[in-house]
This record gives C-alpha cells, sequence and structure tokens, in this order.
C-alpha cells in the first residue's frame, strides 16, 4: 500500500489495484475512468511501480522517465513532420487550433514496444493518457494489440467509459476514479504547495473536486492582470465601462484565456447574484469563442447584455 501514498482520496482504486496484485491476477488491460486532474496518472506510476517493486532501481528510473519496460504514450500534434507532446508545442511557442491526438504510428510504436521482452522487469507496461482522443483507425489498431498483448499491461487513461470505443472497453477491467471532497482536496493542494488556491473560493468551485484543474485555473488566474480581473469582479455598471472591459479582455488575454475567463465569471457572478440569465449569456459566449468569432465583438455583446 505504500506505494500509493501519494495518491489522495482513491481508495477503491488503490484497493482494486492491490487485490490484482495480491492475488496475482493482473489484467492485461484497464481503464482508469474519471475526470482529469485526479490522480488518474499518478495511480499509473504508483501501480507501476507496484508492478516494478522487484527492481531495486525501478523507482529512479521512472522518475528519470527511462525505465526500458515503461511506454508512456501521450497525444501529440504534428509539425513540420514532427510529433509534438503539448509541453513541446508550449515551448516552441505553436499555437495549434485543433486540439492533440492519439495518432496511428503512436498505436504502431506501441505494438512495436510490445514485440519484445521485457529487459529487467516481470512485464512491460503502457500507459496511454487521453485515450480518448485515438482516432477510429488507431483505436482499431489497438484493439489487435489488445487482444494478444503478450507479457504486458496496458492502463488507458480516459475521462469516462462512454469516451472510448465499447470493444477497447470489453477488453479492460475498468478503475473508476472520482472527484475529491473539500477535506482531500485541500490536503492535495497542501502537499503539492499551492495552499493559496484554497483562498479563491471561486477557482475552488470551479475545479469541481478535481485539484488538477484548481491549480491549471489558479495558473490561468495569475496570467491575468490584477487590475483587469478586480475589474471584472462585479457585472458592468454603465455601456462605457463594459465596452472598454471588452477592449481590454480582447487586448489582454489569448483564446484559452478567455475561456477560462467565462467559466470562472459564471462561478463569481452565480455566487454573486444567482441570475441564471447572466450564466446562460456566458455559456454562448463560450460558444462563440469556440466558433472563432471576433473576440471583442463577442465581449462586448456579452458585457452590454449583463450591465
Amino acid at each position: 500500500m505504500s506505494f500509493f501514498t501519494p495518491l489522495i482520496g482513491q481508495t477503491q482504486a488503490v484497493e482494486l489495484l492491490m487485490q490484482a496484485v495480491t492475488k496475482n491476477r493482473i489484467p492485461p488491460a484497464y481503464l482508469f475512468a474519471g475526470t482529469d486532474g485526479i490522480g488518474r496518472a499518478l495511480a499509473a506510476r504508483c501501480f507501476t511501480e507496484v508492478l516494478f517493486s522487484h527492481d531495486t532501481t525501478a523507482q529512479k528510473r521512472l522518475r528519470q522517465g527511462n525505465h526500458p519496460d515503461l511506454l508512456w504514450v501521450q497525444p501529440t500534434y504534428q509539425h513540420q513532420g514532427q510529433r509534438l507532446t503539448p509541453q513541446e508545442a508550449a515551448e516552441k511557442g505553436l499555437k495549434r487550433k485543433a486540439p492533440p491526438v492519439i495518432r496511428l504510428d503512436q498505436i504502431r510504436e506501441i505494438t512495436e514496444f510490445l514485440s519484445r521482452p521485457a529487459m529487467l522487469a516481470p512485464r512491460s507496461v503502457v500507459i496511454i493518457e487521453q485515450a480518448e482522443t485515438m482516432a477510429e483507425g488507431a483505436a482499431n489498431a489497438l484493439l489487435k494489440t489488445l487482444e494478444e498483448p503478450g507479457r504486458a499491461t496496458l492502463i488507458l487513461i480516459a475521462p469516462s467509459v462512454d469516451a472510448i470505443l465499447p470493444t477497447l472497453v470489453s477488453r479492460c477491467q475498468k478503475i473508476p476514479f472520482y472527484r475529491l471532497d473539500v477535506a482531500n482536496m485541500a490536503e492535495v493542494l497542501n502537499r503539492t504547495g499551492h495552499r493559496e488556491i484554497l483562498q479563491h473560493p471561486a477557482v475552488i468551485n470551479l475545479a469541481a473536486g478535481s485539484p488538477g484543474h484548481a491549480i491549471a485555473s489558479y495558473t490561468q488566474m495569475q496570467a491575468i492582470p490584477d487590475e483587469l480581473l478586480q475589474a471584472l469582479q462585479k457585472t458592468p455598471a454603465n455601456q462605457r465601462q463594459a465596452l472598454e472591459l471588452a477592449r481590454r479582455i480582447d487586448k489582454e488575454l489569448d483564446t484559452e484565456g478567455q475561456l477560462w475567463l467565462v467559466d470562472y465569471l459564471q462561478q463569481l457572478y452565480w455566487q454573486q447574484q444567482h441570475q441564471p440569465n447572466i450564466i446562460k449569456q456566458l455559456e454562448k459566449t463560450r460558444k462563440n469563442l469556440l466558433c472563432y468569432a471576433q473576440p471583442r465583438l463577442v465581449w462586448e455583446c456579452t458585457l452590454l447584455k449583463i450591465t
């Protein structure tokens, strides 16, 4: 159980995984299902440490990301013939409109990886983050691998059972992950050095039981100029203020920041006023921004209507 010490609030998931190890009945594939930011990837890493526990250097290798019997797969962008993870794309300053996906050639790499026996561990482990981003061709290719994985365990991480093809789900043991309660949220944020987030109720409410969402949301909030955020703490008092705020939002925030602001303002204004019409108007704002409408015009219309 000590391997799972970093994981908080997922008692059922830990129990199911450890039972499989204790009984030596580890299935060829798992589906870790639950919303982002609640510990699915951390659980996958902890479980891998359990599976590799006979290797005294396994934990060090896993921390360094270079264990030869572990393949960690993330969605990628395609840029000038190269695959880039979201982190690599951000480091290069690339802005992509389409989200990253798990590609067919990544599934082929999994097949190649599993075609050789494990080098140090008793089995190979493949972890696929955001498995829901697989196109049908990639999912069908993975299906063939799941049918005959050899001496290996695959862990698919997805937001829900319904997010991936039923044929894949049928070949996986499902491990549910749940949103954290207030006490566990606070423990995670304290443990990870994000105690200050607890002072922002709108951010906590926006996270809805996901510490990862809370941290990402707070990071996004820190990127917004304090003066602008303060000006938006209440709905605009008049049309002139509404138009000026729209101009500043368009000028000072990128699309990602504006979409976050929609979520934040929905939480904030609902706490203050409990007016459904404001929430509905902000939902229209989100849809318009996602349709690549002119942001300043979108915000002008929104703020004028809620003035």
